[in-house]
C-alpha cells in the first residue's frame, strides 16, 4: 500500500492518474477542511520568537537540515518537534542545552538527529506543541524554531515553507502528497525554493567499498541523485522505522555488500550496531539574503516585548 501511493505521489504514469481521479472528490473535501480550518484559527501568541520550518508535501523537503543550520545560528534556543515514529507518548526532554537525556526510541530519529547536531540547543518533541513551548518558555529559551509546524494554525509564528523543486503530483491527500491544497503556500511568510534559495550538498565517503543502502525515509528514490557507483543494493523500510542488525546482515551477504550506506537519520538508530556503516552527509548551503531576513524578524519579535 505504501509504495502504490508513493508511485501515485512522486512518479505517476499511466494507470496511476485513473486512481488519482477516483481520489480527487476526498482531495477537495480534505483540502477545503484545511483551509476552512486555516481561516477561522486563533492564534495564541508568545513572549519569545517562534520560526516553523515546515512544508505542504508529505516526506522530505530538507526541513531537518534546514533546522539544523537555523539552530547553529542562535543561543538558548529550542527545537520543539512532533517526534514522528518514535516508541513513546507524551512530551519528551530529548536534549537540554546539548545534554542527551533520552534515546532515539524514545525521541523519534529526527529530533535524535537534531539533538546530536545541536549541542548548544534543548530538543523536545510533544504532541501538544504549546505545551513544550511552555516548559521551553520555564527553561529561559529565548528562541523557538519549530520543526514541521506549517499546520500548527493556533501558534503565531514566522512560517517558513521549503518547496521542491518539482511536484509531480500538486494534489491534496488522498489523491496526492499535499497536505493542503498548493495555494496554501500564499499563508507562509518566505517560501524558499530547493534549487534556488537553498540546495543540498550531499557527501558520501567509502569509496571502493560495496555498498547496501539502507534507509527508513519517506519516497527513498529521491536519494538516487547522490548515490555513488559503489553501492551493490538497496534495502527499504517506511520512513521512521527501525532496523533489526541480524536482517541487515543477511542482506549484505545476498548482496555482496562490505558496509551499509544510510543518512544520518538511519544513522541514530543504528548507534549500537556492530556493522560497518557509511553515512550520507547532507548539508543545506542556504541564501544568506533570507537567513538575514529571519535574523531580523527574531531581533524585531525581541525587541516588540522588551518594549
Amino acid at each position: 500500500m505504501k509504495q502504490f501511493f508513493e508511485k501515485i505521489y512522486f512518479r505517476p504514469r499511466g494507470v496511476d492518474y485513473l486512481w488519482i481521479a477516483l481520489f480527487f472528490p476526498l482531495s477537495v473535501v480534505y483540502g477545503s477542511y484545511m483551509f476552512v480550518r486555516r481561516l477561522i484559527a486563533r492564534k495564541k501568541h508568545f513572549s519569545v520568537p517562534i520560526v516553523s520550518v515546515g512544508n505542504l508535501i508529505v516526506g522530505g523537503s530538507g526541513k531537518t537540515p534546514f533546522v539544523i543550520a537555523l539552530a547553529s545560528r542562535y543561543e538558548n534556543v529550542a527545537v520543539i518537534s512532533r517526534g514522528y515514529g518514535r516508541q513513546s507518548s507524551g512530551m519528551v526532554e530529548v536534549s537540554r542545552e546539548g545534554k542527551i537525556l533520552t534515546d532515539a526510541t524514545q525521541s523519534g530519529d529526527e529530533p535524535m538527529l537534531m539533538a546530536k547536531s545541536l549541542p548548544n540547543a534543548s530538543v523536545i518533541v510533544s504532541e501538544d506543541r504549546e505545551s513544550a513551548i511552555a516548559l521551553a518558555g520555564e527553561h529561559g529559551v529565548e528562541i523557538i524554531l519549530l520543526d514541521d509546524g506549517f499546520n500548527r494554525v493556533n501558534i503565531e509564528k514566522y512560517d517558513i515553507l521549503l518547496k521542491p523543486v518539482f511536484v509531480p503530483n500538486p494534489l491534496p491527500f488522498p489523491a496526492g502528497p499535499l497536505r493542503e491544497f498548493a495555494f496554501s503556500e500564499r499563508f507562509a511568510d518566505m517560501v524558499l525554493r530547493e534549487g534556488i534559495d537553498f540546495k543540498r550538498v550531499v557527501e558520501v565517503d567509502g569509496k571502493g567499498m560495496r555498498l547496501l543502502l539502507a534507509t527508513a525515509i519517506a519516497n527513498p528514490s529521491r536519494l538516487e541523485p547522490y548515490l555513488p557507483e559503489n553501492v551493490v543494493g538497496r534495502f527499504y523500510l517506511e520512513d521512521h522505522a527501525y532496523f533489526d542488525e541480524d536482517r541487515l546482515t543477511q542482506k549484505m551477504e545476498e548482496v555482496g555488500a562490505e558496509a551499509l550506506l544510510v543518512t544520518e537519520k538511519d544513522a541514530v538508530k543504528m548507534e549500537r550496531f556492530k556493522l560497518p556503516i557509511v553515512q550520507m552527509r547532507l548539508k543545506l548551503e542556504i541564501s544568506e539574503e533570507k537567513l538575514q531576513k529571519i535574523d531580523s524578524y527574531i531581533k524585531k519579535y525581541k525587541d516588540s516585548y522588551e518594549a
